[in-house]
């Protein structure tokens, strides 16, 4: 899809669904221009960002045809910026899809390329045709604003998985199961998915707010640091979550550890109690019938008795010194 928001002092807004409009504009240094292609094949794209803009070849094919992390080019009259924004479609899902966004910032213009529909840049084109005072300064106060809800909306992800995190540490004390273990390493493997967006997506805002650019103010990049305030504070809750999912994991292995032994001490008292018993039956044959050597005394009701009293009491007495042990 492709659409273009024109706007000037005279005319104010207007969107367009062709570029028909696209080259006129570009070269009236009056009018702001956004260009946004969502899920334009390269071969509709490719023309209109060499011929209508004058991108560099390589910048190009970093936004069409190459997937990046997020990082920033400094191409003199743009800039050329890579960012992610962070989604969980499926509530039952642990790891968050990411959707790249590619930005060239000019002067009087700004172009946005993704593959898949964002929610943070619909949301900002809609407010661009309700609020113009969004569209009469400078693009990069309208970058900060997509940089902005990119952020805002990897919070709730972040504090889902925090969310779930305390679900597990809940079943690791109570009733745990393999799958509290494979729901923990599919969380370990959603934290650090986002840290390796958060991370390098921190350092471009840091860029931003920072190092001196053609088309960006100092007025600009105050703005860009209040984004990467809010990245820092996400990538260290992240941070948080990882370690504490390390925690939960160790946790969760000594709780297993804990029972193995208890199983392993129970079976061992049982196995004590019954070994004496096994020594008596063993030594004496258990035969009550008339042996065929004269011993008569061991073939009468009292011995019967005694043999049993002796095989109740013994187990009873190993019971006792256990417990008096703090064995069990």
């Amino acid at each position: 899809m492709i659409r273009v928001l024109y706007w000037t002092q005279e005319d104010g807004v207007r969107e367009e669904s062709t570029v028909e409009s696209l080259e006129p504009a570009l070269g009236d240094g009056r009018t702001f221009v956004w260009l946004d292609l969502s899920g334009e094949p390269p071969g509709i794209s490719d023309p209109i960002l060499r011929n209508s803009f004058g991108f560099h070849p390589l910048a190009v094919d970093d936004a069409l045809r190459e997937s990046h992390v997020p990082k920033l080019d400094d191409w003199g009259e743009y800039l050329y910026l890579v960012l992610h924004a962070l989604d969980l479609p499926d509530p039952q899902e642990l790891e968050p899809h990411t959707l790249e966004l590619d930005l060239f910032v000019g002067p009087r213009y700004l172009v946005t390329v993704h593959d898949r529909a964002i929610d943070a840049v619909d949301r900002e084109w809609l407010r661009c045709q309700q609020v113009e005072r969004h569209l009469r300064r400078a693009p990069a106060y309208l970058l900060y604003r997509i940089a902005d809800e990119l952020a805002d909306d990897s919070m709730p992800v972040v504090e889902r998985m925090d969310r779930i995190l305390e679900q597990l540490e809940d079943e690791i004390f109570g009733q745990s199961s393999r799958q509290t273990l494979e729901r923990i390493f599919e969380l370990k493997r959603a934290v650090v998915d986002v840290r390796r967006i958060l991370a390098p997506q921190r350092e471009v805002l840091n860029k931003l707010a920072r190092n001196p650019y053609t088309t960006l103010s100092t007025e600009d990049q105050m703005y860009f640091r209040d984004v990467y305030d809010h990245l820092v504070r996400l990538h260290d809750i992240n941070d948080g979550v990882r370690d504490q999912a390390t925690g939960a994991l160790e946790t969760y292995l000594s709780t297993v550890n804990n029972q193995m032994n208890e199983v392993m001490k129970t079976l061992t008292i049982i196995s004590t109690t019954f070994m004496p018993i096994s020594f008596l039956t063993g030594f004496f044959g258990m035969n009550f019938f008339q042996p065929t050597d004269p011993m008569t005394m061991w073939t009468r009701m009292p011995m019967f008795v005694l043999a049993v009293l002796i095989m109740l009491a013994t187990p009873g007495g190993i019971l006792l010194f256990a417990r008096r042990r703090g064995w069990f």
